[in-house]
């Protein structure tokens, strides 16, 4: 099936979601300006509604089919990503301990960048080891907002 798309309004800017009946292959930061898509099918509506729910401070995990091409150990990075909890973060020597390769952290740093599932595969929780925000192909204000975001969220349901 050819990639359909849907453009989303979302407190970080315009995300655009790409996606199949099957996958859900993109979800990127945009500044195209607005362009009619024909209907989408119901994975990449089901996305949007997720990413709404994210948004409001509902939904901590997402549930969707997704898939985006890569190396084994782009693969590997990745799905490490979608296993930091919801409100946490973890250095990028962390993540490259996790994958069983400390000294591939430079590879680490990279494949994070380019993670096409913003938001859905949670990259924006790799921080740096002094505990700075850096890189983020959203940009770094985006990347404040969505750990804030996760944060509030987690004292609000505290207190």
């Amino acid at each position: 099936m050819e990639l359909a798309h849907l453009r989303i309004d979302t407190p970080v800017g315009p995300l655009l979601i790409s996606g199949t009946n099957d996958f859900i292959q993109a979800v990127s930061f945009t500044e195209e300006p607005e362009t009619a898509f024909p209907q989408p099918p119901h994975l990449v509506l089901d996305c949007a509604q997720q990413l709404h729910e994210y948004f409001a401070g509902n939904r901590k995990v997402f549930d969707l089919p997704i898939q985006q091409p890569g190396t084994d150990f782009q693969q590997t990075v990745w799905e490490q990503l979608t296993r930091i909890p919801f409100g946490q973060t973890i250095s990028y020597l962390q993540l490259a301990r996790r994958i069983g390769n400390p000294k591939s952290i430079r590879a680490v740093g990279t494949t994070n960048g380019k993670n096409q599932l913003a938001v859905i595969v949670p990259c924006h929780r790799v921080i740096g080891s002094n505990g700075t925000l850096v890189g983020y192909a959203g940009g770094l204000w985006r990347k404040r907002w969505l750990l804030n975001h996760e944060r509030l969220d987690l004292f609000s349901a505290q207190g």
